[in-house]
């Protein structure tokens, strides 16, 4: 396994943020979120969404941006990609390089500032998903790294949640952010995975309404190809939540809200 190390360029926020993502690690590995005994017997961490919309990975070369501790990524490898993950925490990044030792999969993890990378290779395709754009201050300086990225006629594709979902605070069903650009700093405890884990930690978050993604992209050059959105969430993974079908989850709203969002646009050849 080929190992790696972009330089770090982050200010006190993002330390903040990357500590703790490092103290996440070890809680997201003994989660049922996780649920990591399955993924070591085969189990794909992907959902349908992206599996479906991405297609055939076959032989390319992709690269997985804000990778936490590299199940997608080795799922894509399973799924016959070249893979390379990037992730800020250390931590995440040395399961993940322990998890495609042990998996016996071919997979290169680098640790880097997503916002400072310029690995000066191209990929095929650029992939991203879940939870991750609310991480970053400037989509500006993202959608540059996505399109440096992007070989001639590759693709970025992007899987979030949805900005008007993100408006809750999920505990009280009240509004509590704002749709546009806005940076919060706040003391939180438990995550996604392990709501009962009572370590609490500084995190500093930043909205983004759906014009900055999109228009970010087009201005690199980049065709959109695809822009959906989805009724429902694949994870449980938000206070006051309701299945409502195998795999689907909702928040209790008086009105069904768009929980998704996702992009597929290309570079020219």
């Amino acid at each position: 396994m080929v190992q790696g190390h972009q330089s770090q360029i982050m200010d006190r926020k993002t330390l903040e943020n990357r500590s703790g993502w490092d103290r996440r690690v070890d809680v997201h590995l003994n989660s049922d979120f996780y649920a990591l005994d399955e993924f070591r017997k085969g189990r794909c961490s992907l959902n349908s969404i992206e599996v479906e919309s991405v297609g055939d990975v076959t032989g390319k070369s992709l690269l997985h941006l804000q990778c936490h501790f590299g199940q997608d990524t080795l799922s894509w490898a399973r799924r016959g990609a070249s893979v390379t993950g990037v992730d800020f925490s250390p931590r995440a990044l040395e399961v993940a390089r322990g998890l495609a030792q042990e998996l016996g999969l071919e997979a290169r993890f680098l640790e880097s500032n997503v916002l400072a990378l310029d690995l000066k290779e191209k990929f095929d395709i650029v992939f991203t998903s879940y939870g991750v754009l609310g991480w970053l201050p400037d989509l500006e300086q993202w959608s540059r790294v996505v399109a440096n990225a992007l070989a001639p006629g590759g693709f970025v594709y992007l899987v979030e949640f949805h900005p008007t979902l993100m408006l809750f605070d999920f505990e009280s069903k009240a509004l509590g952010y704002q749709y546009f650009h806005r940076g919060y700093s706040e003391e939180t405890v438990g995550t996604y995975a392990e709501k009962s884990d009572p370590a609490s930690r500084t995190e500093h978050t930043w909205s983004h309404p759906l014009e900055s993604v999109i228009n970010n992209l087009l201005k690199q050059g980049l065709t959109i190809e695809e822009f959906r959105e989805f009724d429902y969430s694949p994870y449980d993974c938000f206070s006051n939540m309701s299945q409502v079908a195998p795999g689907q989850y909702r928040f209790e709203a008086p009105v069904v809200l768009p929980h998704l969002f996702s992009v597929k646009a290309r570079a020219p050849e």
